[in-house]
């Protein structure tokens, strides 16, 4: 490579480091917004926010980085280029070519208003107040529609945003993908439903020490290999998982009284996110790469530790007793009647509550609804009345209020359109992922059984979470699996594991 060619590469590492820093940043200042920070101070936050991604997004579309994309994306230096490099120009490239038209005040606007829309969908949920919400996600909406102006309209407008999540996905993909999966699930929920055999899960219906439940969560997180002098455990209104760097990725849960299975699961799932990113290589760190691929990939973690993991007969084999000791109110349930009950398929209103099969639905409810938002013209004002009309339709049950209805997720108030499709996604990844897991460790239920997770956790290091965003997601499936997505995996390992909970 010649002298020049490889300063400008120098220099693209450089700014693409520069540009990482600042995500870390602001993905600092997010996750002390959601965790703690006074309210009187969110204006301030939140224009400080809006002033650091402006910041960010004019290095990702500065005239310092087309000069060095031009000279790295020719054929001829592309090809010299190591794996990561390679990767990163391209990924950067795309990222320029999205985002190069698109207004920087246009940004700082939408972060702002981002920032201050999802301390104000805190109160709004709480107090079920739609109509004090609704101005906030009007002008989100609006401007999440110029910016597809902006990005360029794919097959649909609709397609623009599911690709900002899981690259090459697109509203005709995702149709089908529904479609054959709904063909498998439904007939299984009948026969569920038409079951005489239902588990009792009167036993879960008491009060919980909330200080009892986060030390249960701090031990499964510990079990499962999260790294906690590389994170922490926080608590917030809607868990999540932040990753500043794979040595600092911060994970929040939500304790409830009356349901000791929310904060365990919860826990499960965001150590799912954190395990992904606290592996990642470490000759990703500081660059553009150093995170997970796509959120359906992302997704297929957490969901895979939070149910085919954590909601697995072996799991509760080794950790029930633990958690009878700390819920001593249980010590007269049997194992085998707490883990039907865990496992229970009914129709609920809470996404983040919902069983393994029902799941789906809620996504499907949310995917078409963001579908009618940016395709078909739903207004903002009409969405209480839609959301509950598509609950009634698949669900066969409507919220007694908009804060167990239209607001109960975080994901609209900070602009996350074409986001839900991804944990549907995650469960066919993670269904095909465990297929292939399994077949390559014979004593997958072994280790769970004597609590030796470690393994599980090495092995999806070295198939996935080392790579980061090295690999595009398609890429990652077919190398773990041998296969694209394929959504039978996920109808054949729920038809198994309710078939044998509802004596089918």
């Amino acid at each position: 490579m010649e002298q020049q060619t490889q300063q400008q590469l120098e220099s693209f590492r450089n700014l693409a480091r520069k540009i990482k820093s600042y995500h870390e940043a602001i993905g600092l200042l997010h996750w002390d917004l959601r965790t703690g920070a006074p309210k009187k101070g969110v204006p301030t936050r939140s224009e400080t926010l809006g002033m650091l991604s402006t910041e960010a997004f004019k290095l990702q579309t500065s005239a310092d980085m087309k000069s060095y994309l031009d000279t790295l994306t020719s054929p001829a230096v592309l090809e010299q280029l190591e794996d990561i490099d390679r990767r990163q120009v391209e990924d950067c490239q795309k990222e320029y070519d999205r985002s190069q038209s698109v207004p920087p005040e246009k940004v700082q606007a939408y972060t702002v208003l981002t920032a201050k829309s999802e301390t104000a969908w805190e109160d709004a949920k709480h107090n079920s107040d739609f109509a004090g919400f609704s101005p906030y996600l009007t002008d989100i909406v609006k401007l999440k529609q110029e910016f597809i102006d902006y990005w360029g309209v794919k097959d649909t407008r609709y397609d623009t945003l599911l690709d900002m999540y899981e690259p090459e996905l697109t509203v005709e993909k995702v149709d089908a993908v529904f479609a054959r999966l709904k063909a498998r699930l439904v007939p299984l929920q009948e026969k569920i439903n038409a079951s005489a055999n239902k588990p009792n899960t009167e036993f879960l219906n008491q009060l919980f020490d909330k200080d009892q439940q986060e030390k249960f969560s701090l031990f499964i997180l510990e079990q499962m290999g999260y790294d906690f002098e590389a994170g922490r455990l926080d608590e917030s209104v809607h868990p999540f998982a932040t990753g500043l760097n794979p040595g600092d990725v911060r994970i929040t849960t939500n304790y409830l009284q009356d349901d000791v299975t929310s904060a365990v699961f919860s826990s499960l799932h965001e150590g799912g996110h954190a395990l992904y990113e606290q592996n990642i290589d470490d000759s990703l760190a500081g660059t553009l790469l150093a995170e997970g691929t796509s959120m359906g990939i992302h997704e297929s973690q957490s969901r895979l530790w939070e149910n085919m993991i954590g909601r697995s007969l072996p799991f509760w084999t080794r950790y029930y007793k633990d958690l009878q000791q700390h819920f001593p109110q249980l010590s007269e349930v049997e194992l085998e009647d707490f883990y039907r009950a865990i496992n229970r398929v009914e129709s609920s209103l809470i996404r983040i509550e919902a069983d393994e099969l029902t799941y789906n639905l809620h996504i499907i409810i949310r995917y078409e609804i963001e579908k009618m938002l940016f395709n078909e013209g739903l207004e903002v004002k009409d969405l209480p009345e839609t959301w509950n009309a598509k609950y009634k339709e698949y669900l066969g049950i409507v919220p007694p209020n908009d804060g167990m209805g239209v607001l109960q997720d975080v994901h609209w108030s900070g602009g996350d359109f074409g986001y839900f499709a991804s944990y549907s996604l995650g469960n066919m990844y993670a269904a095909q992922i465990l297929h292939t897991l399994r077949k390559e460790m014979p004593e997958f239920d072994a280790h769970i059984t004597d609590g030796n997770l470690i393994p599980i956790k090495e092995w999806l290091t070295d198939k996935i979470y080392r790579y980061g965003k090295s690999r595009t997601p398609s890429e990652l499936i077919v190398a773990v699996t041998g296969e694209e997505l394929n959504p039978d995996y996920l109808a054949d390992y729920l038809e198994a594991k309710y078939t044998e909970i509802y004596k089918l």
